[in-house]
Order: C-alpha cells, then structure tokens, then sequence
C-alpha cells in the first residue's frame, strides 16, 4: 500500500476552515454529522478496541444492526437474523498443566511450559535423570544438540525435539522432560497460536529458571507428576449482514469490517509502550463501517434502483480475513449473481495536502479504468490506483471466487495499529468526498451487466519477516491445523508452476519445516530469486513433494 503523511489535526474545526465548512451543503453536513458520532462510537473505549469474538464486537455489532434497521434493510444473516456466526481457532489453553518434582508444583510459563507438540495426558514416576527406563517419564539434555548445531543456520531445532519425542515414545518413555544445560540459548517457546498436531506423549520444557531449581544433580532421582491439558479455545466471530432488496437479478455486496485489535492481545498492534492499551481503531476500520452505514442510508434513498445491495460488516479481518472468507462459502446471495464488491478500509484520514486516494482492484476487470475516470473528481483526489485483486483486507475473499473488486483506502499513517488511531484525527470531510465517489460508483453501475472478471497480478501475503521472493500463494488464515494450508494459487506463480492446488498444506520450504504461517514466512525469508529448492505439500492426507523455482 502506498504510505500517507499523518494528518497532525485535533478536531473538526482546526481540520477545516470555516470558509471551507461553509461551503458545504446542508445534506453534506448531515453525513458528516452522522460519521463523526458512527465513528465517535465504535472508537470509544467501552467497546474495548472491538476484537472479534469479545463484548466490545457485540456492542459494535449492535450498533451496526441498530443502523440497518434504521435504513430499512432485511436481515439476511443466520436464520433471518442479521448476524452470521464463524469460528475463529484462538490457540491452545494449557493452564490445566500440573508438572510436580518431589511434590514441588513448577510454576508454568516460568519454571516450565509444554510443548506445542505435546499430548494431554497423565503420568508419574521415580526416573533417574541420566536413566531412561520403559514405563516412566525421560529426561533429555539439549546440551550435546546445543554445541553440535551452533555453526548449523539452517537447524530446526523444534523438528529435532519432535523427532525425540516421537523416538522416545516408541521405546517406552511416558513423557518427555527436555532442558538445556549447556550455555547457548536454544530459543524454545511455547506459541499458544500454533495449530500443530500432537504427538503420542506429553512432551515438557525445563526453562534455565527450573533447571536451576530442580536439576541441579544429574545423578538423582526424583519424583516426577505430570499432567497436559491442551485445548484448543475457540471464540466466535459475526458478520452482519443487511440487504436492500430491488427486486434486481443482480446484487452488489458493499462491505467494510469492524473489527479492530483488541487490547492487542493477538500480536498484530504496533505498539510498543508498557502495559496493555486499548486500541480504539477510528480509522482501521472505525472509518469505513461509517462509510457503510452511510451508503446504506443514501442508497435507501435513492429512487428506481436496478441493482440489489448487500451491505457487510465484517468481523475478523484483522485475524486473517477470517470472516470475508467465511461469508463468501456462506453467502446469501449465489455467487454467480454478485455483480461485484466495494470494499472500504481505511478511508477516514485522506491527506490534505497530498490529497492521495488509492483504488485496488483495478485491473480486475476492464470496465473499471473508464467508471473510475468518470467518477474521480480531480480537484478533490489524487489517485493512486492498484490492479491487483489482493490485499490485506476483506476484498481479497471475493476476488478468489472470481468476483471484481474495488478497494477504497486514504494511506497507511503512523498511528495505525497503534492506541492513538483515535477519532478526533479523522478527516472527516475527506471521508465524505471518498463516499460520495463510491456512491457515484452504485450510480453509474446501477442496472447494467455484471461487469467482466479479469486476473491480476496477485499480492504476496504476510508482513514479517521481509522476503525477497513470493511462492504465489493466498494462506488459508482460518486453518489451525499444522502446516500451511493455501486458499488460492496465483498464475504464472512459482506455485502454480510447481502444480501446487488450492487445498494443499505445505509442511515443508527446502530444509525448513512449516508448522505455521509464522514458520512458513520464515522459511520464505531464507530464499533469494534464482534458487531453486522443492516444496513438500499434503494433498487429501497424501505427501507429495515438487520442485521450486524462485524468479
């Protein structure tokens, strides 16, 4: 995306000059009456920065419904009702784990945590720490993995554990219990969001804390209680979806997610103070929900449509385009009768002195180039344009099943995914330019065919850490299994070319294993253009392996 200067604006009147404001018509003052409180309220604290699945969405959610009763739309969610529920995987819990030595209970995440591999169960037993006897549990010392793979870059040392614990298990261990005691840092952590299979034992991590308390004395015995509770937690997320029913053979999905950070809480703020803070989200995507709203409003108004609208608040797009992606395999409308998606994400803080508007989408279909030159106002915007049909945000879902998109978005500034994304920073009038262009988009569109689908040069996903190359791929952010399951394969891509499918789960990048999209973007990282390598992928639960051309 294009970056923005941020707008340094207090309020309302400081942004705009009173013989700038003056000029406004009454109906122009009236929208921007209603985005200051739609916006107001969805960025106040007490909806907690409206992480998906939490009070703080349903507030929002309530908010939003309350809107489109206003404006007279259907609800055309689950069972008639204006929201459709989706599950979002939230990681393991492991706070049922019990690890006790000589009936000393170890502190969890302190003294000891398990590993992301490690099965639920019970077990207990006398061992020796440098014995390893069938029926009890094993203790091992990464000290001899530590010094042997200290100049070895490319070690997976998580793949070396697992391979262990797999090892020992077959031999008769009931659990296996690893430390480090040698001085190099092994980087073991535990990620509770890692979707991975487990293994047949429990397998637990000493950290250098409780090695220091409990394993002092390599020759001793000890007694040993070990209990795993490793459960997945699932929270739910809701689209709301309202509907503007024309009697029209053809309908245009609007939508714009209302989703934000949270607290933080899932590793995506930028954020980097002391202590946890709410993040309120005015713009990202406070901003467009107003938006929404408001097109809802003027579209209701508007005489002798000939197009159907079905407006969209998404909920989980900040965990991966969760909820676009549910609601395009669960759509109320078939698809085949999508005209096309108008997507708003970011459209509150439109620079004024760069004036830069940037459209994506553009190149997905061949009507767009002349709608956008006949709706742009000159003297407002400055426009940037995208072809691509992908991005990070809820477009991108219909853009896969082949629909046109246009993506509306004022620029990237210092405040976004941070707790000072706030509503008194929002340019306000900036916003109403941009939707009364979108509005003028309905207009002009109104009634005619569905307008041609074309394929784009696609996006690669993921923000960190940089790549130098992309395997032309859409991850599948909804999958919590292991590996990296793809939602989307781009043409012309080194996927593609490899005959890699939509449906496949990479577990393996050259040397480096795929657990996650984490690790899979880790692996991505190590890779230059030229290098050739091989992909190792499941396909219906059968191992396949391709060769890899990066260009």
């Amino acid at each position: 995306m294009t970056r923005s200067f941020l707008l340094f604006l207090i309020s309302f009147q400081a942004l705009f000059p009173s013989a700038i404001s003056q000029k406004l018509r009454k109906a122009d003052k009236e929208i921007i009456t209603e985005l200051q409180s739609d916006i107001g309220y969805l960025s106040n604290n007490k909806l907690e920065g409206r992480r998906s699945g939490t009070a703080g969405e349903t507030l929002a959610s309530d908010y939003i419904i309350a809107g489109f009763a206003k404006s007279e739309l259907k609800p055309r969610g689950d069972s008639g009702t204006w929201l459709q529920r989706f599950e979002i995987y939230d990681g393991k819990d492991v706070q049922g784990t019990r690890f006790t030595i000589n009936n000393t209970s170890l502190i969890l995440n302190t003294d000891y945590f398990p590993l992301a591999f490690s099965a639920t169960g019970k077990t207990a037993g006398s061992p020796a720490i440098a014995l390893q006897e069938s029926g009890s549990p094993w203790f091992y010392d990464l000290k001899e993995i530590m010094e042997t793979v200290q100049n070895n870059p490319h070690i997976d040392l998580v793949k070396i554990l697992r391979e262990k614990t797999r090892l020992f298990a077959e031999k008769g261990a009931s659990a296996v219990i690893f430390y480090n005691s040698s001085i190099r840092e092994d980087g073991i952590a535990f990620d509770p969001a890692e979707g991975i299979k487990s293994e047949k034992i429990p397998a637990l991590y000493v950290t250098k804390t409780g090695r220091k308390k409990y394993l002092k004395d390599i020759s001793q015995s000890l007694d040993v209680e070990i209990e795993v509770v490793m459960e997945e937690k699932r929270r739910w997320g809701h689209n709301v979806v309202g509907f503007l029913d024309n009697g029209a053979p053809y309908t245009v999905v609007i939508g714009a997610h209302y989703d934000h950070l949270g607290y933080g809480e899932d590793g995506n703020s930028l954020y980097r103070g002391p202590g946890k803070m709410i993040h309120p989200g005015a713009d990202d995507n406070a901003s467009g929900t107003a938006g929404l709203l408001e097109l809802a409003r003027l579209l209701k108004k508007t005489k002798g449509l000939r197009t159907n609208y079905l407006f969209v608040a998404f909920s989980g797009e900040e965990s991966g385009l969760i909820g676009s992606k549910y609601f395009t395999e669960h759509t109320p409308v078939p698809l085949s009768k999508v005209s096309y998606m108008l997507n708003m994400d970011m459209i509150g803080r439109l620079n004024d002195s760069t004036h830069v508007l940037t459209i994506g989408g553009y190149g997905t279909s061949p009507q767009w180039a002349g709608l956008i030159s006949s709706t742009l106002n000159k003297k407002v915007f400055t426009l940037n344009v995208d072809s691509s049909g992908t991005g990070p945000s809820d477009h991108t879902s219909f853009y896969i099943k082949n629909i046109p998109v246009l993506f509306f978005f004022t620029g990237i500034h210092p405040d976004y995914h941070k707790p000072t994304d706030q509503a008194d920073k929002i340019n306000y009038i900036g916003e109403l330019q941009v939707i009364r262009m979108i509005y003028a988009i309905t207009q002009k569109m109104d009634g005619m065919n569905k307008p041609a689908f074309a394929k784009t040069r696609d996006k690669q996903f993921g923000v960190a850490p940089a790549f130098n190359v992309t395997l032309g791929i859409m991850p599948d952010y909804s999958y919590s299994g292991s590996g990296l399951r793809i939602d989307a394969v781009s043409e012309g891509r080194p996927a593609e070319k490899a005959g890699l499918k939509t449906g496949d789960v990479i577990v393996k990048l050259g040397d480096y294993s795929v657990i996650s999209l984490q690790s899979y973007m880790e692996a991505l990282s190590k890779f230059n253009r030229g290098d050739q390598t091989t992909v190792e992928f499941l396909r219906d639960q059968v191992e396949m392996k391709a060769a890899v051309q990066f260009k």
